[in-house]
């Protein structure tokens, strides 16, 4: 166990869907996930799982968390070494598979969209997702493979554009 700083995070859930679980069919899905000084998060099963498909579910929290921690790891890797990004965008995917006896995530897949400043280093620039896959803590902490192919594109007006 880590003798560094320690954080906390809390949130409160309350079940809000309808009905009583007397039967698999018979109950609401709806949760909602109060923090305190921030939004109330409106949530539900996956559709698949009886769910409102209008609400965020887990696994949709769980491939959004990978995916913003890798993004906020990158700019932090990038700020440090001087590689300027103007853009970043992300097409994350999570699977669910099968996996003795129950469902589990068994793969996601990060695809960021990065756009440098004029003149960055886009070789370093694609490196640093290495590094940053390397610091997300969000990765460190799932047991199951969290994958990135990035696209790295310099400015219009770079040098080699």
């Amino acid at each position: 166990m880590s003798r560094g700083p320690r954080h906390r995070f809390v949130c409160r859930l309350a079940w809000t869907g309808q009905g009583a679980t007397t039967g698999y069919r018979d109950y609401g899905r709806d949760l909602r996930v109060d923090f305190d000084g921030k939004p109330s998060l409106e949530a539900s099963a996956a559709p698949a799982f009886r769910g409102e498909g209008s609400r965020h579910n887990p696994e949709d929290l769980m491939v959004a968390a990978l995916s913003a921690c890798h993004c906020l790891s990158y700019l932090a890797q990038c700020a440090r070494a001087g590689v300027e990004v103007v853009a970043y965008e992300d097409e994350a995917t999570g699977e669910l598979a099968l996996v003795d006896g129950g469902l589990q995530f068994v793969d996601v897949q990060l695809r960021p969209r990065v756009t440098l400043g004029v003149g960055a280093d886009a070789a370093r620039a694609e490196r640093l997702h290495a590094r940053a896959h390397e610091a997300c803590f969000i990765a460190r902490s799932v047991n199951f493979p969290v994958r990135h192919e990035a696209t790295v594109t310099p400015a219009s007006g770079a040098a080699g554009t």
